[in-house]
C-alpha cells in the first residue's frame, strides 16, 4: 500500500511538471500573439500616416485636380444618399 501511494505521488508531481510545461507553452504562445499584433497595429499606423502625407503633398502639388476629383466624389455620394432616400420611400 505504501508502494502504491509513492508510485502516485511521482504521477501526480508529473502531472504538476507538464502542466506547468503546458503553462509555460501557452503563455510563451500568447505573449508572442500580443506582441505580432502590436507590431502590426504600429505598421498599420506608419503606412496611414504615409498614405494621409502622400494625399496632402499631391494636393499640393495639383490644387485644381483635387479640388475636381473632391467635387466629383461629393456629386457621386450625394447622387447615391439621394437615391437611396428617394428609393425608400
Amino acid at each position: 500500500m505504501a508502494q502504491t501511494i509513492l508510485e502516485n505521488q511521482a504521477t501526480v508531481d508529473d502531472i504538476f511538471r507538464e502542466v506547468n510545461r503546458i503553462k509555460t507553452v501557452v503563455t510563451d504562445a500568447v505573449d508572442d500573439g500580443v506582441q505580432s499584433a502590436i507590431r502590426a497595429m504600429k505598421q498599420g499606423r506608419e503606412a496611414a500616416e504615409d498614405a494621409v502625407h502622400d494625399a496632402r503633398h499631391a494636393i499640393k502639388r495639383n490644387p485644381l485636380q483635387s479640388a475636381g476629383i473632391f467635387l466629383g466624389v461629393g456629386i457621386l455620394l450625394g447622387s447615391i444618399v439621394t437615391f437611396l432616400a428617394v428609393r425608400r420611400d
